[in-house]
């Protein structure tokens, strides 16, 4: 395997849209339909409610793993490791099968940082806890987190390509929410 056919094979398995098939088979209920029209477990777990929303984000998380697993497999080394893992963000996030409109990586970037950086990831994690028990806002706490990680990855000396992916990723995921931000800007945002 070239390391096309991993970014492909990753962009792939990101692009495959099971939380929004097994929403529509087990609620019959499309998501895009609703509330912020996004594939995402938060709006998933706003619209459909609990079930469907760790539904979703644990098949995110599950693509973020597999992007990771694909490039330590085929090539055994940490570059390959945070590529797969990179294109599995960007697959959840613009999937050719639903015309590039998918979520906001959020749940598929955490998948791909546990494989990475487990240590960060706790981290990380207590962060987003604690920003969303307090303001009730999961966007203000993915980026809250996002901004984190690259900061992290630096301060616990990860590798330099570990780093470069929590920067890309980071940036990717800050600007997923550039309507959020607005919206929080505006005081206009949804409590979850």
């Amino acid at each position: 395997m070239d390391w096309i056919l991993l970014v492909l094979t990753a962009y792939l398995i990101g692009s495959l849209p099971l939380g929004l098939i097994l929403t529509q088979i087990i609620w019959k209920k499309d998501i895009r339909r609703f509330g912020s029209h996004n594939v995402g477990a938060t709006n998933a777990w706003r619209v459909i409610g609990r079930g469907a929303g760790l539904l979703v984000f644990l098949i995110d998380f599950i693509k973020g793993q597999l992007g990771v697993l694909i490039g330590a497999y085929y090539f055994t080394s940490p570059g390959a490791m945070a590529l797969g893992g990179l294109f599995a963000i960007l697959g959840a996030i613009f999937p050719f099968t639903l015309g590039f409109k998918g979520g906001k990586g959020v749940s598929t970037s955490l998948g791909v940082l546990v494989a990475l950086m487990p240590k960060i990831t706790i981290i990380v994690l207590v962060v987003w806890l604690v920003v969303f028990l307090f303001s009730r806002y999961v966007s203000l706490a993915s980026i809250v987190a996002a901004t984190l990680t690259p900061i992290l990855a630096a301060l616990f000396k990860e590798p330099i390509i570990f780093f470069l992916f929590s920067l890309i990723m980071a940036g990717v995921v800050i600007f997923r929410h550039k309507d959020n931000i607005e919206r929080l800007k505006a005081g206009r945002e949804n409590r979850m």
